[in-house]
This record gives structure tokens, C-alpha cells and sequence, in this order.
């Protein structure tokens, strides 16, 4: 639910934030409510997060809720799991998702499993948050998405938000959460001033604490005639490529996921029953990954929804290079989804 789309009964007083500034504030309101909620990861003290994810913390809650660790992510990660399994609720930040290869087996054989091993016994109410994302220069290991990799692996739930106030919504929700929530935000949505602008990066969000709901995905814009499935940055750029082909009477409904895990499965065959045509658009690898997912809801359900074949719009199965035009060519920009688009309707 966006703002926008809030009843009126249910709106707060409000106040400009950029991504950063709203995950940010998530945390303080959390941290406030609840002792038991720390921060932990690499720059995340004094220098407040390379990303900003925790800018001013520190001065409030001090070096023991808000912890700079060494460049060790086994080690710390391992401590967020055992602290969270003993009843607390930390944050642990992986600095970029890339890093995920070197603490896999603390994330997957522990963080996920636990609960399961111990028939549900034992509860891992922990976030793990990270950095994902291409197109700015940043080459082959710090570039990536990686969530179809975290969403394959069962035991985690998985959210990504695009916007500030999903940002605070679902860093909220995540927290609260009894489950491990890994939390992805793509650098490109922060509204950082040392990157790109983007122009839906800082909008209104209410100061009071709220939760956006894990799993339900949210419609960006209505549009008759074709559903583009996507998340994070890529909402963006569909959205921009919307409203340009707006102009041409093309009604292109924009479904922003939210999360992976649950996926809302429920949204995506609604548009595309409404529409017949579907463009899925993934800033992650195009094999064995989320666009692939979405085209077999489509075909597992009712494959005479379709008008004409779902086309697909992700990364091909390349390391992110980093050459500014090379990384531009594989990354889901406007233009490929436009040309999927007139693809998919002609």
C-alpha cells in the first residue's frame, strides 16, 4: 500500500525522507520500542553505514546496540544468529550481497534451518540486510542482486523495497518478524547524494512506526494492456518507460513486487488475466531466477491467459562488467523494457 492509496483514518503527520533516511528511521522507532533490537556490521558505527543505513545511530544508542565489527562476516553473522536464537533481534549488515559467498554456510546451513531442525522449537528473529545492485561502476563483485539465490534457498523470508515508504514499511515488519528476514535495498533507490538522482528516491512517508506486509506485492500504476512484473530499481525504469508509452495510448500496468518470499502469486495472475500480456523485468541473472518463476505462475495456473509469450528482461548469465557501456548493456534499463514491451504487444 502506498500513500496514496492509504485510507484517510489511517494517515499520520508526514515528512520527507529519502530511502536511506526511512530504513534509518525504521530502526531508531524500533530500537526505541524495543531493547532487545541491536545493529551490527562492517563501517556501521562511526561512519553510519557506507550506504547510510545507520547515519546517527551511534550517538543514540551507543557502541553496544550499534556495532562496528571486523571484516569477518562468518563471525559476526554467526553472532547475530546466536544472540537472535537466545531472544534478542539483531540487524546484521552484509555490506554488498556479493559478499553472501563467504558467510553462506552461517546464512544457509544455520540462520534458515534452525527453526526447521528444532521442529519450531527455536526462533531466529533476525534481519540481515544488503546492498544490492548495478550501474555504477562497481564490476563483477559488487554489483550483483543475488535475490532469486537467497529466495531459492527455503527457511528466509525475502523482501526489496523500492521506495522510502516501502523502506520503512517493511524494515518494520522485518524486525518484528520471528522469522529471518533478509532484507535487500538496491543502492541506486537511496537517494544518496554522491549517486545518480533518482527522482522517486524521497517522497512522503509518515513519521509514526507502520508495517507494509511481508508477501503482498503493490501496483505502481493501472494499465490495461500489458503487466510488467518487477522490483527494486527496475520499478523505476518500468515505470519511466510507462509513462512514456502512456503517451501512445499503451496502458502498461507496473507490478512492484516487494518480496520474493512469500511471493504474491495472486497479484501477478489478476493483471495478467486483466491485461494477456506479460513483460518480466529482473536486475538478477536470467537463468534459473526470478523472471523464470513468474512466467511459470503464469503457465502453472492458466496458460490461455496468455496472449502472447511472456518476454523476459534481466541480466544475461555474465559477470556485471565494468566498463560503464558494457555494464549499461546488460542491466535491465529503460530501454530494453521498452523494446519488451512493443515485443510483447506487436
Amino acid at each position: 500500500m502506498t500513500l496514496a492509496e492509504a485510507p484517510q483514518a489511517e494517515l499520520s503527520a508526514t515528512h520527507r525522507l529519502s530511502t536511506a533516511n526511512a530504513m534509518v528511521e525504521a530502526i531508531d522507532l524500533e530500537m526505541e520500542r524495543d531493547p532487545s533490537v541491536f545493529y551490527l556490521g562492517e563501517d556501521v558505527g562511526t561512519y553510519g553505514g557506507i550506504f547510510s543505513s545507520t547515519l546517527g545511530l551511534l550517538d543514540k544508542y551507543g557502541p553496544e546496540r550499534i556495532i562496528d565489527t571486523p571484516i569477518s562476516e562468518t563471525a559476526f553473522i554467526g553472532l547475530a544468529i546466536g544472540a537472535a536464537t537466545e531472544g534478542m533481534r539483531p540487524i546484521a549488515e552484509l555490506m554488498f550481497a556479493d559478499f553472501m559467498g563467504v558467510c553462506l554456510d552461517q546464512i544457509y546451513n544455520h540462520m534458515a534451518k534452525i527453526h526447521f531442525e528444532s521442529g519450531g522449537n527455536v526462533k531466529v528473529p533476525m534481519v540481515l540486510t544488503t546492498a544490492v545492485g548495478g550501474g555504477y561502476g562497481d564490476a563483477a563483485q559488487h554489483s550483483q542482486c543475488l535475490w532469486a539465490t537467497f529466495a531459492h534457498l527455503p527457511g528466509m523470508k525475502v523482501v526489496v523495497p523500492s521506495n522510502p515508504y516501502d523502506a520503512k514499511g517493511l524494515m518494520t515488519a522485518a524486525i518484528r518478524d520471528d522469522n529471518p528476514v533478509v532484507y535487500m535495498f538496491h543502492k541506486g533507490v537511496m537517494g544518496l547524494p554522491w549517486m545518480a538522482k533518482n527522482p522517486r528516491s524521497i517522497a512522503d512517508v509518515p513519521t509514526e512506526a507502520y508495517e507494509v506486509p511481508i508477501g503482498k506485492a503493490r501496483i505502481a500504476r493501472d494499465g490495461d494492456d500489458v503487466t510488467v512484473v518487477t522490483l527494486s530499481l527496475s520499478v523505476h525504469h518500468a515505470l519511466d518507460v510507462a509513462e512514456k508509452l502512456a503517451g501512445e495510448g499503451i496502458g502498461v500496468e507496473v507490478i512492484d513486487l516487494r518480496s520474493l518470499v512469500p511471493l504474491d502469486r495472486e497479484t501477478v495472475l489478476r493483471s495478467v488475466g486483466k491485461t494477456g500480456h506479460l513483460v518480466v523485468v529482473d536486475e538478477d541473472y536470467l537463468s534459473y531466477g526470478l523472471s523464470g518463476e513468474i512466467a511459470a505462475t503464469i503457465t502453472d495456473h492458466d496458460p490461455s491467459m496468455l496472449r502472447a509469450p511472456v518476454v523476459r528482461v534481466a541480466n544475461p548469465d555474465v559477470p556485471v562488467p565494468y566498463a560503464r557501456s558494457l555494464e549499461y548493456a546488460v542491466l535491465p534499463r529503460p530501454e530494453r523494457i521498452e523494446g519488451a514491451i512493443r515485443k510483447v504487444l506487436g
